[in-house]
């Protein structure tokens, strides 16, 4: 079943990836999941400012990007709004792993938010 939410503009990407420096060598950093595991067919969601405010690396294989998305950091779900930066899928890392980091170790807040461009999607 696919994930609604809203896909990284791709051209501002690059920028994102040369200011953030991901850590792990699988490079996820596209995306930042609203609902997943929703019917093929479920509505995208609306267009949102969305701004990088935070950041988490656990040191085993995870970074992630915490992200304010219409003004909220928290997801309906119960979990935090963020992108998957980069992992270590031969630690057994994966991209579902990143909200009970966040949960479990907290972030660091950036001294300032970054805008991001984004553009609602299914992936």
């Amino acid at each position: 079943m696919p994930a609604i939410g809203w896909k990284l503009d791709e051209a501002e990407r690059s920028s994102l990836l040369d200011r953030f420096p991901p850590l792990w060598p699988d490079v996820i950093a596209d995306h930042i999941t609203l609902a997943s595991g929703v019917p093929q067919d479920a509505p995208l969601p609306e267009p949102q400012q969305a701004e990088i405010v935070g950041s988490i690396s656990d040191g085993e294989g995870l970074q992630a990007l915490i992200v304010v998305v219409g003004g909220n950091s928290g997801r309906p779900d119960g979990g935090t709004f963020h992108i998957t930066w980069s992992l270590d899928r031969s630690r057994g890392r994966e991209a579902v792993q990143s909200n009970d980091v966040i949960a479990d170790l907290g972030w660091r807040r950036l001294p300032e938010p970054v805008p991001i461009k984004t553009a609602p999607a299914r992936f």
